[in-house]
């Protein structure tokens, strides 16, 4: 008889990140087949993320194409996951997140009557559009979970509070600490160029910048723009890093306004390797991105959240992070507080990591891999 088999969809280079430790946490127990398929959502991004922890889809619906769409996307994922799915009948499907190829992939295992499993599952802004799409996503994909794994408490208490049965919800900490302290103990960021960049000969402090949500695309963005190169202007010891989105809503804007500045590093997108070395050098991290908020933490590095709102609140409790928003004057100002009051950089950089203790992948891995009636099943009679 053959070995049950687990589906772990991911399409972007935070999904690739967050789930190759699970993936290696599952193959290790050869108790079943773990079957890792590729939407290619963000294709080169996503290659990346996996050949950091040398993996590769063992399924590719290259769904990618030049200017898709939120749309194009989902349709191109159920479409293509389906008679997959329909083929290997997988004890689960498993997700990641908050992005499009998370809720499309969970509604396709939802459509096949197969349990979905939702890592980074309870997160919340409670802002519609903010971030946008993210929000709705990863909403919709709780709703057609069998198996919610909370990050942390707060998220699960946010599940709790909309209803969700406890039996259906284990709190594991988060995959990407796994990620980091998998890189840290390899040694690979060690002595690295990062994007071309020799780390060791940038001059004074660096800021490491990042920045590419939708809710920011336009004034949002501009604002940012300018508000790093007033920083650059003011800080002559300071060097900025920005590796830029390959979305030409970012990357014409940002190397527009920020294309030529002497101590403005514009990097196209490094792989996760590169990106992990970038942490290690930076002195300040400045980012919308949900990973590298929880990340740095880890690198004891503080974060500046260059958004409105986060579903990642834990860091700013632990005192580890604060959100700046996207207003040009509130960045420079919160920027140049970190750069001149050692006290407060100080009391940041010495928090701990609110997201885990590195070994979510192998608590996920057991629960997978154990009586499905651990988690409540699915009312049907009500789906």
């Amino acid at each position: 008889m053959a070995s049950p088999a687990i589906a772990v969809v991911a399409g972007t280079r935070p999904e690739g990140i967050k789930l190759a430790p699970l993936v290696h946490a599952l193959r290790r127990r050869r108790a079943v087949e773990t079957i890792l398929v590729s939407t290619g959502q963000h294709r080169e991004m996503l290659q990346q993320a996996l050949s950091a922890f040398e993996l590769r889809p063992d399924v590719d619906l290259d769904v990618m194409r030049a200017g898709q769409g939120l749309a194009d996307v989902t349709i191109a994922t159920l479409a293509r996951l389906e008679p997959i799915l329909r083929e290997a009948r997988p004890a689960w499907v498993v997700v990641q997140g908050d992005t499009t190829t998370a809720m499309a992939a969970a509604l396709a295992g939802f459509y096949e009557r197969i349990p979905v499993a939702h890592v980074e599952a309870g997160l919340r802004t409670n802002e519609r559009y903010s971030p946008f799409p993210e929000e709705l996503n990863r909403r919709i994909v709780d709703q057609l979970s069998n198996a919610l794994f909370a990050p942390t408490e707060h998220a699960r208490e946010a599940l709790l509070r909309e209803g969700f049965p406890a039996g259906r919800i284990l709190v594991t900490g988060n995959t990407v600490v796994d990620a980091v302290r998998h890189l840290r103990a390899s040694g690979a960021t060690r002595g690295r160029f990062s994007g071309g960049l020799d780390l060791d000969a940038l001059p004074g402090r660096v800021l490491l910048v990042t920045s590419h949500r939708r809710e920011s695309f336009g004034a949002g963005l501009a604002a940012i723009c300018r508000a790093l190169v007033r920083i650059a202007d003011r800080h002559p010891d300071v060097t900025i890093v920005y590796p830029v989105h390959l979305n030409p809503n970012v990357d014409r804007p940002v190397r527009a306004a920020l294309g030529g500045h002497p101590r403005i590093a514009l990097l196209p997108p490094v792989g996760y390797v590169d990106l992990a070395a970038l942490l290690e050098r930076a002195y300040l991290v400045l980012t919308d991105s949900g990973g590298i908020q929880e990340e740095a933490p880890s690198y004891r590095k503080p974060v500046l959240v260059l958004r409105e709102v986060t579903e990642r609140p834990e860091g700013v409790a632990a005192g580890v992070a604060a959100v700046v928003g996207t207003g040009e004057d509130g960045i420079v100002a919160e920027t140049s507080r970190l750069l001149h009051d050692r006290t407060v950089y100080d009391r940041m950089a010495s928090g701990t990591n609110p997201y885990g203790d590195g070994r979510a992948s192998e608590r996920i891995a057991d629960a997978l891999l154990g009586p499905r009636a651990k988690f409540e099943a699915v009312d049907e009679a009500g789906a």
